[in-house]
């Protein structure tokens, strides 16, 4: 059974570390599986059949390393690297791809409940002097959650990565055509890297994202912000529930994507991380819901 945080505008479904999904993407520290604000829900599934909640995305699900994990390049076929927040991946090919199913060792987690909060902490092992402490705290507000991560370097090389937050978002199911995705910069298609738009219903504007129709088959953009650095945050408004949602990190971004599919949008902030042996970074992303006037 999931952990719920809840409050009279609020309730926060978390999944524990070892329960339900434990495929080897995913962050498994506090995997938020469902919000709903008052009786809207906002989260969905990355697909649609729901088959297999073990394999893919859903809710808030965030990730380590989706192009190269840790220590990946420096491993061995048949030798483990580090997958943050999953614990150890077995190595297969010259290539990582995070939609394989790697053989995974778990990392040790050790989970804290409170009535409005809940904190996990993962310890991963030692893998050619790699080693960190990654802890994640969520904590339910009026009408907001934030997250706040906490990852130190306990080895004795530097921790080059990024996280983001998939966001699977989805209105009580409410069609396309229904969102607007407003962001604080100005977007320029000719500066995007990669744009898969089938049937043309994704309408870009000059700070917002509209559409035309419901699309079909998936959509992807990336990089909406031309390799700008900028402020870490996006506004989704859905004019049916008349609720807008809000993400806002305290770092700047320089690489912002958005998937999508008939049933869900998917904006992710990248978070670029670095860390020195010895040392720990900071950061959080919240999440404000609130009715349209």
């Amino acid at each position: 059974m999931p952990h719920i945080l809840k409050n009279k505008n609020l309730e926060i479904q978390i999944d524990f570390p070892f329960e339900n999904y434990n495929f080897s993407r995913f962050d498994w520290t506090g995997k938020i599986v469902g919000v709903t604000f008052q009786d809207t829900q906002l989260a969905c599934f990355e697909n649609t059949d729901n088959q297999n909640e073990h394999f893919s995305g859903k809710g808030f699900y965030n990730e380590f390393g989706i192009d190269n994990a840790l220590g990946f390049d420096e491993t061995n076929i048949g030798d483990w690297f580090h997958k943050i927040g999953v614990g150890s991946l077995k190595k297969e090919d010259s290539h990582y791809q995070f939609s394989t199913a790697y053989e995974v060792k778990p990392a040790k987690f050790e989970t804290v409940c409170e009535e409005h909060k809940i904190a996990i902490v993962c310890k991963s092992e030692t893998i050619n002097g790699r080693s960190y402490v990654l802890r994640k705290e969520i904590e339910l507000q009026e009408n907001s959650f934030i997250i706040k991560y906490s990852l130190e370097n306990t080895g004795e090389k530097e921790i080059v990565t990024n996280e983001y937050a998939h966001n699977f978002i989805a209105f009580n199911a409410s069609k396309s055509t229904n969102y607007i995705l407003n962001f604080p910069f100005q977007l320029n298609p000719e500066l995007f890297g990669e744009a898969v738009n089938p049937g043309l219903k994704v309408a870009i504007g000059k700070n917002e994202i509209k559409f035309n129709g419901t699309p079909k088959q998936q959509f992807f953009f990336s990089n909406l912000t031309g390799g700008a650095r900028v402020d870490a945050e996006w506004e989704l408004l859905n004019l049916e529930s008349k609720i807008g949602l809000r993400e806002t990190g305290n770092f700047l971004t320089n690489k912002v994507n958005l998937w999508g599919w008939e049933h869900v949008i998917s904006p992710e902030l990248f978070n670029e991380i670095s860390i020195k042996p010895g040392e720990t970074t900071n950061w959080f992303r919240k999440y404000e819901v609130y009715q349209l006037k």
